[in-house]
C-alpha cells in the first residue's frame, strides 16, 4: 500500500501532556510506516515540548492543507498545521483559562478537516473541559462535540483494549442525575451502538456483551433499587429480540474482580466511573477512548490532561500511541468491510479469521 491513511491529532491543552506524549510517540520512526500524521496545533509549541521531552532530531514538515501530504512510505517526519500566529505563553502544569480557546482552534480545525474526508481520522490529545467552554464550545467533552458535528442521533464512549471493551450508558453527567437518565431505549440504543461497532469496527463476527446493573449486587432481586426489574432486564431482553447477545445484569463489583469480563467481547456500563475505574485498573497503559456510532473514527488516550506532571518528561505515551493504531485499524476495518458489502461470504469468512 503506497498511500498511507493520514490521522489528524489535536493538541488538546497546551498546559497539560498533550505535546508532550504527541512529540513522544511521533520521535518513532516506525510509526510513519503505518500512516502520515497531521498535527493541529503550531510548531512553537511542538518546540518548546522538543526541549522538555528532550526530543531534538524530531522536526515538523510545515503545510497548509492535508492534501500536501506526500503519504509516502519514505516520509519519515510528521506535518504541522499552524493554526494561529500569536505567540502563547506556555506553562506547563498551570490550569489557565485563557488557553483553552487553542485547544478549540485546534480541535474544530482538525474536526472540519476530518468531515471533508481530508483526513481519515482523528485522535485527540486531552482538553481541560473547562477552560475550552466557550460560546463556540458549550458540551461536557469530546464526545459530546463530535456527535453533534456528525450530527448523529447516538453515540458512545466506548473504552477498548486488547483484554476489555467497557461502553456506558451515561456519560458526562453529575451522578445525582444517573437514575433518571437511564431507560430501557437508551440501554438498547447503546447496546445496538455497541453489537454494531463489535462486528463493523473490530470485526467480530458473533459478539457477546455483558450488561451491568446500576444498583449494589445489582439491586438483590429488587431489596435495593429497582431499577435492574423495571428498566435494565427488559432492555436486554428487547436486546435479545433484536439478535444482540446481552447478558445480565451484573454486580459490577464481583464482574470485574472474578475476571468474568474475560468471557465477553464487550460490557455495558450504567454510568461513567461505574465503567471507567475498573477499565482503567486494568488497562491503563495501553486503553484507548473510542467514539463508536459516529460515521467518522475519533480515538483519544484514555486519560487527561495531568498537569501534576506536565513539563517534567514524566508522561508516559503508551496510550496514546494505542490510539493512533486502534484508529488505523477502525478506519481499514470499515473501508475493508464496505469494499465487501456485496460479497457476504467473504465478510463472514475474514470476521472468523479475526474471532
Amino acid at each position: 500500500m503506497s498511500e498511507k491513511f493520514k490521522i489528524g491529532i489535536s493538541i488538546g491543552d497546551i498546559n497539560g501532556i498533550g505535546l508532550e506524549i504527541i512529540i513522544k510517540t511521533l520521535a518513532d520512526s516506525r510509526i510513519y510506516d503505518y500512516c502520515t500524521p497531521i498535527v493541529y496545533g503550531h510548531t512553537k509549541l511542538a518546540s518548546f515540548y522538543r526541549r522538555t521531552t528532550q526530543v531534538d532530531d524530531l522536526n515538523f514538515f510545515v503545510i497548509n492543507h492535508p492534501s500536501e501530504t506526500t503519504g509516502k512510505k519514505d516520509q519519515k517526519k510528521p506535518n504541522m498545521i499552524n493554526c494561529w500566529e500569536e505567540d502563547i505563553k506556555i506553562e506547563p502544569g498551570v490550569v489557565n483559562a485563557s488557553v483553552g480557546k487553542y485547544s478549540f482552534i485546534s480541535l474544530e480545525r482538525a474536526t472540519n478537516d476530518l468531515i471533508n474526508g481530508d483526513i481519515d481520522a482523528l485522535v485527540t490529545a486531552p482538553i481541560n473541559k473547562d477552560n475550552i467552554q466557550s460560546e463556540l464550545f458549550n458540551f461536557p467533552g469530546h464526545t459530546e462535540y463530535l456527535q453533534e458535528r456528525d450530527g448523529a442521533a447516538e453515540s458512545l464512549m466506548f473504552l477498548v483494549s486488547d483484554t476489555l471493551r467497557v461502553g456506558v450508558v451515561t456519560g458526562h453527567i453529575p451522578l445525582v442525575k444517573v437514575a433518571e437518565s437511564i431507560t430501557a431505549e437508551k440501554i438498547l440504543a447503546k447496546l445496538k451502538l455497541i453489537d454494531a461497532s463489535l462486528r463493523n469496527d473490530f470485526w467480530i463476527r458473533k459478539p457477546k456483551i455483558a450488561v451491568l446493573g446500576l444498583n449494589p449486587h445489582a439491586s438483590d432481586n429488587g431489596l435495593i433499587g429497582d431499577e435492574e426489574q423495571k428498566v435494565i432486564i427488559p432492555a436486554i431482553e428487547e436486546a435479545r429480540n433484536n439478535d444482540i447477545l446481552a447478558i445480565g445484569p451484573y454486580a459490577a463489583d464481583g464482574f470485574f474482580a472474578n475476571g468474568t469480563y474475560l468471557q465477553f467481547d464487550a460490557v455495558l456500563a450504567m454510568y461513567h466511573d461505574q465503567g471507567l475505574i475498573p477499565f482503567k485498573q486494568i488497562a491503563f497503559e495501553s486503553g484507548v477512548n473510542f467514539t463508536a456510532g459516529l460515521n467518522f473514527v475519533r480515538t483519544s488516550p484514555d486519560h487527561g490532561t495531568a498537569y501534576d506532571i506536565a513539563g517534567k518528561n514524566l508522561a508516559s505515551e503508551v496510550s496514546f500511541r494505542e490510539a493512533i493504531f486502534t484508529a488505523i485499524h477502525i478506519v481499514k476495518h470499515r473501508r475493508e468491510t464496505a469494499e465487501l458489502q456485496e460479497n457476504p461470504l467473504t465478510i463472514a469468512k475474514l470476521s472468523r479469521d479475526r474471532d
